[in-house]
C-alpha cells in the first residue's frame, strides 16, 4: 500500500498494488474476523465481520467479461492490461504515449517556452498577459497534434489516462485534433511533475493502482 491519506466524510483512502490485491483482501478479512463482499460498478464494497469497510475502486472499472466469485473475480481485474493513451500535459510541456498494462509502446515528449514571469503593471501587464496567453494556446495546440499522431496506434487505447494542470489537460482534449477519442473513457487526473520520458514511464504504473476506501466500524 501507498499514499495513505484521509478521506472526506471520515475514514481513509489508501492505493494497493494490481498484483497484491488477492493478498490484500484476505489480510483484510483477517483482521477484521472474516469478511463478506458484492461487487460494484466500479469495483468491490467488502465489509468485515466487525463493521468495517473496504470500498475497493478499480480506475477503469470492471474489464469486459469478467466472472466468479467477486473477490477472485476482482484480484484477476485488478491486473487486467487494458490498453491506454497517457496524456500528460502543463504548461510549456508535454508527455504523451500509449502503454499495454505498465509496457510503454510509443511516446512523445516536448516543451513549448512559455513566459513564467509576471511583468509590471499597466500597458506592460496587459501585452504580458496575451502573450503569455497566446504561448499557452499555442503550447496547448502543438500537445493536441502530437497526441493525435501518437494515440493512433494499431489496436487502438481503449481508455485515456489524463495528468497535470487540469485546465491544459482539458484544454487539449477539446482540441480537433482528439475528436476521435473525446468519448473514450478516462482515469481520474493523475499529479504529475514536469511532463518527462520518465514521467510517462510511471504514471503507466501509477494509474493502475486501485484506489479503497477505508473505514472502521
Amino acid at each position: 500500500m501507498s499514499r495513505v491519506r484521509p478521506a472526506a466524510g471520515g475514514g481513509r483512502w489508501v492505493e494497493v498494488e494490481p498484483a497484491r490485491m488477492a493478498g490484500w483482501l484476505e489480510r483484510f478479512a483477517a483482521r477484521h474476523g472474516g469478511s463478506s463482499a458484492r461487487r460494484t460498478d466500479t469495483g468491490l464494497f467488502v465489509t468485515g465481520a466487525d463493521g468495517g469497510t473496504a470500498d475497493c475502486q478499480l480506475p477503469l472499472g470492471w474489464p469486459p467479461e469478467t466472472t466468479g466469485e467477486p473477490e477472485a473475480a476482482f484480484a484477476a481485474a485488478a491486473t487486467y492490461c487494458w490498453r491506454v493513451g497517457l496524456l500528460l500535459v502543463r504548461r510549456g510541456a508535454h508527455a504523451i504515449g500509449v502503454a499495454d498494462g505498465e509496457r510503454l509502446v510509443v511516446s512523445k515528449v516536448d516543451t513549448q517556452y512559455v513566459q513564467g514571469r509576471t511583468a509590471a503593471g499597466g500597458w506592460s501587464q496587459q501585452r504580458f498577459a496575451r502573450r503569455r496567453d497566446k504561448q499557452t494556446r499555442e503550447s496547448a495546440e502543438a500537445a493536441a497534434e502530437h497526441a493525435a499522431r501518437v494515440l493512433a496506434t494499431d489496436p487502438p487505447p481503449e481508455a485515456l489516462v489524463p495528468g497535470g494542470d487540469r485546465a491544459m489537460v482539458d484544454a487539449v482534449l477539446a482540441d480537433k485534433h482528439l475528436e476521435r477519442w473525446a468519448d473514450l473513457p478516462r482515469t481520474a487526473l493523475l499529479d504529475v511533475p514536469e511532463p518527462r520520458a520518465q514521467t510517462l514511464i510511471d504514471a503507466a504504473k501509477r494509474y493502475r493502482a486501485v484506489r479503497v476506501l477505508l473505514r472502521d466500524a
